[in-house]
């Protein structure tokens, strides 16, 4: 599993778990769960019966006699906590993938799936070994029925660009779009060309 559906999943789980618990918290207190099922919440915790607040009176006057600064800090923390999330939400169906990529052309031959990560890691294979490719990073992205195919390549200095997008077309992609039954895949291609420090001559 790659670092980004692994961080996905992680704070999905830790906003689950957060959100989870204060319903709980919150339900517990509005039922007056712990009398009615004779429970003992434990010391200090808040929200145990269903006049209880969140922040009592002196809560409220103590967090009040921070500064002019304290609210203020607080409420941009949770703007920008705010706008974070929104940013993450936004950027999810950007980085969205098949999964399972159909194979056998249109229509695909039924029960016959490729996984894209094994796809994405054949033409990155088939990629760096390509003359003048110094590194390759390639992902998949879309849906499995319109899927697009984005390779980057980093170049050395010498490498022509013209060349190696002709032999990356006619090779590694020209060999996944063979596999798949898919010839005219979407692919974009985007080339680098990696520093180097300029010689001294002595």
């Amino acid at each position: 599993m790659t670092p980004r559906p692994v961080l996905n999943r992680s704070l999905l789980a830790l906003t689950g778990l957060v959100l989870l618990g204060g319903g709980l918290l919150i339900l517990f207190a509005g039922l007056d769960l712990y009398r009615r099922l004779g429970l003992s919440p434990p010391a200090g915790w808040p929200l145990t019966a269903p006049g209880d607040v969140l922040l009592g009176t002196a809560d409220r006057v103590r967090w009040s006699h921070q500064g002019w600064w304290w609210w203020p800090a607080v409420i941009a923390a949770l703007v920008l906590v705010a706008l974070l999330a929104l940013w993450w939400l936004l950027a999810q169906p950007g980085r969205r993938r098949p999964g399972a990529l159909p194979v056998g052309g249109t229509p695909p031959q039924e029960g016959v799936e490729l996984r894209d990560r094994a796809l994405s890691d054949a033409i990155a294979s088939e990629a760096a070994a390509l003359p003048g490719v110094e590194h390759t990073a390639v992902r998949i992205t879309g849906r499995p029925s319109r899927f697009r195919t984005h390779v980057s390549l980093t170049l050395t200095p010498q490498a022509a660009p013209g060349d190696t997008l002709g032999a990356l077309c006619e090779g590694p992609l020209h060999t996944a779009g063979r596999s798949t039954g898919i010839p005219d895949m979407p692919t974009e291609a985007r080339l680098h060309v990696a520093r180097h420090r300029a010689r001294r001559a002595q």
